[in-house]
């Protein structure tokens, strides 16, 4: 199972890649839905993002409650300054702290 801009080195670590927005974002929330988590914790990191809208972060947020329900807290490091204005403008900024590594 494989996806290009999905980058999974280890169980606890994945990248995602590239531009996150609603042109990249359906086919990318087709292959995560299919995820199951192994580890009872998941890094995402965005270090790598080129871009990212408002689709990509709704579907940031869908990622966080598609591994809750297999119990699995996901942490998203390197967030991308386009993505940390999107949160305040969309006011889940304190939804999602526990969720941002810092």
């Amino acid at each position: 199972m494989s996806h290009s801009q999905w980058q999974q080195s280890r169980p606890e670590l994945v990248s995602l890649l590239g531009a996150l927005d609603r042109e990249n974002v359906p086919a990318l929330w087709a292959f995560i839905k299919a995820w199951q988590p192994s580890e009872a914790q998941v890094e995402f990191s965005l270090e790598k993002v080129e871009r990212i809208d408002s689709s990509g972060m709704v579907m940031l947020i869908h990622l966080i409650e598609h591994a809750k329900k297999q119990n699995c807290h996901i942490m998203l490091s390197f967030v991308p300054d386009q993505l940390s204005t999107l949160f305040q403008l969309s006011n889940v900024e304190s939804m999602l702290a526990k969720h941002i590594k810092h």
